[in-house]
């Protein structure tokens, strides 16, 4: 029991008394999450998910005209590569909308690619939030939020390279 009538297992949220009073470990911040907070991240996870699978079923119905702007940007093997694109987009797009963790190219923009990359970067810093498949398997307390954009962006450029060396050849002037 101390002088002012506290027992020993009392803890003081008062900084003057407790100085570690206020602070939460980074394990706490991410599990109490403000509410708006988890909502943001449920909206822009549907909305980037959304928008990917949107994007590849578009391919899906056009796999021919896909298949056609892929040859003519030089790919080697454009119907594969466009039956591979859908595919993955659609697979990525379901999983950032479960937080596992309108944009249409023209012209041979870099647009669509740009927007979902950044947002998928941001999206990793931020975390999957507290409704996701992230947080029910426990992968959203692993790394700090730097971290986990490195290695999202990391592991999309490398994914882009490897796409590129594979099936990319300069188009024919």
């Amino acid at each position: 029991m101390f002088a002012d009538g506290r027992s020993s297992r009392t803890r003081s949220y008062d900084p003057a008394v407790n100085p570690r009073a206020g602070r939460r470990s980074a394990r706490n911040r991410r599990s109490s999450s403000d509410p708006a907070a988890e909502i943001a991240r449920l909206i822009l996870r549907g909305a980037l998910g959304g928008t990917f699978i949107a994007h590849s079923v578009r391919h899906g119905k056009t796999l021919d005209g896909t298949a056609g702007w892929f040859g003519s940007i030089g790919f080697r093997q454009p119907k594969l590569q466009a039956a591979l694109s859908s595919a993955v987009e659609v697979g990525a797009g379901a999983a950032v909308a479960v937080g596992a963790h309108g944009y249409f190219i023209t012209s041979e923009g870099w647009e669509y690619a740009a927007v979902l990359s950044a947002a998928a970067v941001a999206l990793s810093a931020l975390g999957s939030g507290r409704w996701s498949v992230d947080r029910l398997l426990g992968l959203d307390k692993i790394g700090s939020p730097a971290t986990r954009a490195v290695l999202s962006a990391g592991l999309g450029t490398a994914g882009a390279a490897a796409q590129l060396r594979t099936f990319w050849t300069p188009p024919a002037s």
